[in-house]
């Protein structure tokens, strides 16, 4: 990882992102370096806002530069994607503690940037401040003609997850382990947990209802399940068929831990979670007349994830 010593300027680290960040894009009228960004569109706007903490979203000893750029700009371009939008700018707000190098503030910036990129975003301003902790706070701004919410689930829809949650739960485990990573499977679970994979291309078109597991699939069901006013019962059959299962479940036989406690209350893995007839991506189970979620394996529905326990 790069050192994070050395002396800067505001101005310095300004000229240094407007060079990482320019864009030809026409629509951006005024970009970074002034008081405000200006753009130019004609779509219903859709906008989000995201907060990562050194400390409790990141760790610098286990992560790059690069890769906590791409993971919290990663957290904000699913949460535009879940609202069935388009990505398309991106302010970014950082607290710095003042004792990291240029190299490093440059490798984090690169690793938005590259995120960026994938999901089509232009980084267009933000913010330098001053902190106890590297502190990295975003807006994303996307377009859509009808923004898909959690509120649209209805009775006969299937159950979708774009992916197979639980990736980013065993990546974690697995650093928090003396034993380290021990097959292809395990590294790609450390990656993901480091810069998940955002399914950039999944087809939301005929959803009904979705949202991001940035939690973990039980407290995601369960708000589309109360907004919806339906029930969403799970299928683990379904789940276990999947091709990733197999792998996920060769790295939890490893570490003696439960599978179904990550697919079901690991958490950031920033997978699409969506009802609807015939999606793309894993189907998991169906939405039926009740309240709440049913079908989850015993034992993991009090084990998800809370900022504030």
């Amino acid at each position: 990882m790069a050192d994070r010593s050395g002396a800067y300027s505001e101005a310095q680290v300004i000229a240094r992102l407007r060079e990482i960040f320019a864009s030809p894009d026409p629509r951006i009228e005024v970009g970074i370096g002034d008081d405000a960004a200006v753009v130019a569109g004609d779509k219903r706007q859709v906008m989000t806002t995201d907060m990562a903490v050194e400390g409790v979203h990141f760790r610098n000893d286990w992560s790059s530069g690069f890769e906590i750029g791409r993971k919290v700009t990663a957290a904000n371009a699913a949460d535009i994607l879940a609202m069935g939008a388009t990505p398309d700018y991106l302010l970014v707000a950082v607290a710095l503690i003042g004792t990291e190098s240029m190299e490093w503030i440059s490798e984090l910036a690169r690793g938005i940037k590259f995120e960026a990129d994938l999901a089509g975003m232009q980084v267009i301003g933000g913010d330098i401040s001053r902190s106890e902790n590297v502190v990295i706070s975003m807006t994303a701004v996307g377009h859509c003609d009808n923004a898909i919410t959690r509120a649209g689930a209805q009775v006969g829809d299937g159950i979708y997850l774009s992916s197979l949650t639980g990736w980013s739960a065993a990546g974690l485990a697995i650093l928090q382990s003396a034993s380290g990573a021990k097959s292809e499977a395990g590294q790609l679970a450390v990656q993901e947990f480091k810069s998940p994979t955002i399914d950039y291309k999944f087809d939301s078109a005929r959803a009904t209802a979705m949202c991001d597991v940035s939690d973990c699939v039980i407290e995601q069901s369960a708000q589309i399940a109360d907004a919806s006013g339906v029930e969403l019962a799970f299928d683990i059959n379904l789940i276990a068929n999947s091709a990733e299962f197999i792998e996920l479940q060769s790295i939890a036989n490893d570490l003696d831990i439960s599978i179904w406690q990550w697919i079901f209350a690991g958490g950031e893995d920033h997978v699409l979670l969506a009802t609807g007839k015939d999606l793309p991506g894993l189907r998991i189970g169906d939405v039926i007349k009740g309240s709440g979620v049913s079908g989850v394996p015993t034992g993991v529905e009090t084990s998800a994830w809370r900022h504030f326990k």
